[in-house]
């Protein structure tokens, strides 16, 4: 049964949004029909090659729908179940899984190179990061679903596949936020509005939300920000006069921009933390001198996936949601349609917006 995509046919090019032939779901696979898909910049990073994907694909990695059909072998899901699509399940048997590390699980994206798919003319169709969430519907292995909390709701919950275990993982998990510790938050997208909420939720006393867009301090502070910082060259001096002067305990960067990046550091305070969640290029190269690394006594990390474990971390997340810390609505700054999603792509190269959601 043919069901609508966005393709991207090639690196670089455009989207193309077309109709797919999906396969029924085999042995261990399941078949979900998309209620909704966030629009991430990672997906921005894999059509310009930032990040490496076999082509064409269907890109798309943050979403949540129902189960319509399962696969020989499946246990654990249903058709009418309600699913969030987790893109990087973890194997268990690497080295990174047997030191608790999943989310640098070695084998967490080797589906991205299957053939799971064809388009209506017969070429082969990869899945981007793994579950091809700009489509009607997917089919994915059961690994890459995770069950719908209860009482959250379907469209909101697919926000929980990326944005909100990368921003709350950052704060929790990667620089382990204490209570009454001040924190700068750089990118107000739907990662860094997600992070201005952890901190809230982790106690802390001074919230710095910084972007490029005088734009977005609204929804920065809706987040949780007690200060917004219009990003320029006096960034860094700007949160150390709103800190006494010493600068935040702990940044974290979700831009991926050597200048961001190196901001960030030097707006913690000596042995404060910065932990780069942004995603950037090989040509974004940052710099320090051997005395200042010394001086300072800071630390910089890099967080992949909010170096979250996402089977044990959404129910966490779910409490707080239905206790009223954390909102999911409020990182939607548009609901679109599938054929509106290379608008979006340009909106976010643009810098607007927090998170475009798509709603099928």
């Amino acid at each position: 049964m043919a069901v609508r995509a966005a393709v991207l046919p090639a690196i670089g090019a455009p989207l193309d949004i077309t109709g797919i032939e999906l396969p029924a779901p085999g042995p261990g696979q399941v078949r979900v029909r998309l209620a909704a898909a966030g629009v991430c910049h990672s997906d921005l990073s894999l059509a310009n090659g930032t990040l490496k994907v076999p082509v064409p694909a269907v890109l798309g990695h943050e979403g949540a729908g129902t189960v319509v059909a399962v696969g020989e072998g499946v246990t654990g899901v249903a058709p009418g179940d309600g699913v969030v699509l987790n893109w990087a399940p973890s194997c268990g048997r690497c080295h990174a899984c047997g030191l608790g590390e999943v989310w640098l699980c070695a084998n967490a994206l080797s589906g991205a190179a299957d053939v799971y798919a064809r388009t209506v003319d017969g070429t082969d169709l990869h899945p981007g990061l793994n579950v091809a969430a700009f489509a009607e519907e997917t089919v994915v292995p059961v690994s890459c679903l995770l069950p719908l909390p209860e009482g959250i709701p379907l469209t909101d919950a697919a926000l929980l596949g990326c944005a909100v275990l990368t921003g709350y993982g950052a704060v929790h998990h990667s620089a382990r936020v204490r209570e009454g510790e001040t924190v700068a938050v750089f990118g107000v997208g739907g990662v860094g509005l997600a992070a201005l909420q952890a901190a809230r939720i982790a106690g802390a006393s001074t919230i710095v939300a910084v972007d490029v867009s005088p734009e977005k301090e609204e929804l920065a502070r809706a987040a949780g920000a007690t200060d917004y910082v219009v990003a320029s060259a006096e960034t860094a001096r700007e949160i150390r006069a709103l800190t006494g002067k010493q600068g935040v305990d702990v940044a974290v960067e979700c831009v991926g921009r050597a200048v961001t990046i190196r901001t960030a550091w030097e707006s913690t305070r000596r042995g404060g933390r910065t932990t780069v969640v942004g995603i950037g290029g090989t040509d974004q190269q940052v710099t320090f001198h051997a005395l200042e690394l010394f001086h300072w006594g800071r630390t910089l990390s890099g967080c992949v996936y909010g170096n979250s474990d996402p089977a044990a971390d959404l129910p966490v997340l779910a409490a707080h949601i239905r206790e009223g810390r954390l909102d999911l609505g409020s990182l939607v700054t548009e609901r679109i349609a599938l054929d509106d999603i290379p608008t979006a792509f340009e909106n976010m190269l643009a810098g607007k917006g927090g998170r475009a959601l798509v709603v099928f």
